[in-house]
């Protein structure tokens, strides 16, 4: 693998660079580098610049108004957004549920659906994980029974990210007790605006309103909304999987979170030294960095193993857990930087806004609720116990 980039990958990141110096909102930025609170108008504002620019679906072919990026470019541009404070795309459209509608859907799905993601107009949720179903996904117990021309759902969906604000759900649904559990789930794309649908919000540790409960009583859904074969879904849910995972990787954003970390600990104090110049916390510091630095090129081989098509197979599990791990390293180490201010936290210090006293240094206001919420990386997505059982048995062979 050549490890350096080409004449035309550099002339990309002078492209991607100039687009995001000029087109970038500096409060968007603002918000993503302090690490506060981007609302549903920031995101559909950026998405909207995005879209103009041609560059939303980097993940679509061409033909239904993606880019024809290599996974290469598709890297750069991954690192060089995190670099400049570029909101995450919310995946669950873009990057999720129409890559599946791509492969497996009717050419009246991709119709209908894809140009709605691309505009915005409809915002998509994930409904996959239930109180008895998170890492055994299979065990799911919601359920889609045919009548006629619809089916009619009942079950309830946890963990629901954004869900507030969705107007579209893609859902695993039972369609079949009878079969192996794997072979008796079906696909169902849901309009949230059904009646029989309720969306009740979890307040997590660290105060915020992100994830949901979606109960589903007696909701009517039109067959025509089953994508691909009816108990065929366990096969279109590993097929998104496989693309959650290698994006939950966070190489970019974990780059992000280091300079950040040097910066914090910069301006931190220690025996009359800046922290960062502390044997103990810079050595910490210089570990994680190095397992970073191994991570991103574990990251670029599998980038350029796909290089001629297809998708990552069990080496995104891998990348999942080694990259989720250095994430939550890196937010420990922001927390302990700045030591017991990161315990209180004042809400409003969230906001962009705020232009009260601070309890302490200005970066420090996100810390814990970032520390406290980023404790999920490691659990959603696959857990990584069982992202390292798939590692121990696709690549190991034990």
């Amino acid at each position: 693998m050549n490890m350096n980039y080409t004449a035309e990958e550099l002339a990309f990141r002078d492209e991607v660079r100039a687009f995001l110096d000029a087109k970038l909102p500096a409060d968007i930025a603002a918000k993503v580098k302090g690490f506060r609170k981007l609302s549903k108008e920031d995101h559909q504002r950026w998405q909207k610049i995005l879209s103009e620019q041609g560059w939303y679906a980097t993940h679509w072919p061409e033909q239904y108004g993606g880019v024809s990026w290599t996974p290469v470019q598709k890297h750069i541009w991954d690192e060089e957004s995190c670099r400049y404070g570029v909101p995450r795309s919310i995946p669950f459209g873009v990057n999720m549920v129409a890559p599946v509608i791509i492969k497996f859907g009717s050419e009246e799905q991709k119709q209908q659906y894809l140009p709605r993601i691309l505009s915005g107009e409809d915002w998509w949720c994930q409904g996959y994980s239930e109180p008895g179903a998170g890492s055994d996904l299979a065990s799911l117990k919601t359920r889609a029974v045919r009548e006629g021309d619809h089916y009619i759902v009942n079950g309830q969906k946890t963990w629901t990210t954004l869900g507030q604000h969705a107007n579209m759900i893609f859902c695993l649904v039972r369609t079949n007790t009878e079969v192996k559990a794997q072979e008796g789930i079906s696909f169902l794309l849901i309009d949230m605006n059904t009646p029989g649908i309720t969306v009740r919000p979890i307040i997590t540790l660290d105060g915020e309103h992100e994830v949901n409960e979606v109960f589903f009583e007696d909701v009517k859904v039109p067959a025509e909304n089953l994508v691909g074969e009816e108990n065929k879904g366990w096969t279109y849910a590993k097929y998104l999987l496989t693309y959650e995972r290698t994006g939950l990787a966070g190489i970019g954003l974990s780059k992000a979170a280091l300079t950040h970390l040097k910066q914090l600990a910069s301006r931190q104090v220690k025996n009359g030294k800046p922290l960062i110049q502390d044997q103990t916390f810079s050595q910490r510091i210089a570990q994680v960095e190095i397992d970073l630095m191994a991570a991103a090129i574990s990251n670029l081989r599998i980038v350029a193993s796909v290089e001629g098509g297809g998708v990552p197979g069990a080496e995104s599990s891998m990348l999942k857990v080694r990259g989720t791990e250095i994430r939550q390293a890196i937010n420990d180490l922001a927390r302990r930087a700045i030591g017991p201010y990161a315990i209180p936290f004042v809400e409003e210090e969230m906001d962009q806004a705020y232009d009260g006293e601070f309890l302490s240094d200005p970066g420090a206001a996100p810390l814990a609720a970032h520390y406290f919420n980023n404790r999920k990386l490691s659990i959603f997505g696959g857990s990584n116990e069982i992202q390292k059982n798939i590692v121990s048995k696709m690549i190991l062979g034990l």
